[in-house]
């Protein structure tokens, strides 16, 4: 994910000019470096960078956020620069099956301050969370019952999708690499993740969740109501984002 010290490009031609640029001074590099740099400082300089060459992130690029791939990096003067590739789908996706789910900005800049502060702080978030990703659901469905004075059985089913959602994919794409000890040691098979992890991972959910509703075999009827209401359940959570 984007940062001051982190460079993102989509652009093809940039990313090359960069890639070749890179691996000039590498090569330039390496006939001082043997004399002046030990192995140690080598190590230093390229080998502790939050991210590693074919690892996928989330990259902030233009307000929005994606899924990208790691292509190259550089540990420069600034900081650690990333040349990424955005990911896309290997087949196109008709219009109507594609849920646009846009994050309300103080939900993004959650998501990019929590990237710094685990990926180059190396600050995990503790576990576990109050509240938790069940106690968020439910105060959710508590919210509608009260505004609406009731709440459909359509309603309690998308939620009820959404913690399945999570807790299948949170180990398998919500995930940084630095926290993937701390699931190892928190999480057994009597443990959903719903019951210990919080907002912050749910929030990492839903940019997956669009890449996930596209296989899904969903009509487009339904999925209209469904974005609907995940829309509603965002605007619910930034109000309530400080509580």
């Amino acid at each position: 994910m984007g940062s001051s010290n982190t460079a993102l490009n989509d652009d093809d031609d940039s990313a090359t000019e960069s890639d070749n640029d890179t691996a000039t001074k590498t090569d330039s590099d390496s006939d001082t470096d043997s004399e002046t740099e030990t192995d140690e400082e080598f190590r230093k300089r390229y080998d502790t960078g939050p991210f590693r060459e074919g690892e996928k992130v989330l990259a902030f690029h233009n307000l929005r956020i994606y899924e990208a791939k790691v292509l190259k990096f550089d540990n420069r003067s600034n900081g650690w620069h990333y040349f990424v590739h955005y990911l896309e789908e290997k087949s196109a996706v008709p219009s109507e099956k594609i849920v646009s789910i846009q994050l309300p900005l103080t939900l993004r800049k959650q998501l990019v301050n929590d990237c710094e502060f685990i990926t180059h702080l190396g600050k995990l978030v503790k576990l576990p969370r109050i509240p938790t990703v069940e106690d968020i659901l439910k105060m959710y469905l508590d919210y509608r019952s009260k505004k609406d004075g009731t709440v459909t059985d359509s309603v309690q089913e998308i939620f009820k999708g959404i913690r399945v959602y999570f807790n299948k994919a949170l180990p398998v794409m919500l995930l940084y690499k630095s926290e993937r000890q701390q699931y190892d040691d928190t999480i057994t098979e009597d443990i959903c993740p719903s019951t210990v992890y919080g907002a912050e991972h749910l929030l990492r959910l839903f940019v997956k969740l669009p890449e996930l509703l596209v296989r899904a075999d969903i009509e487009e009827e339904t999925l209209l109501e469904l974005q609907q209401k995940l829309v509603d359940f965002l605007k619910f959570l930034q109000k309530n984002q400080n509580t």
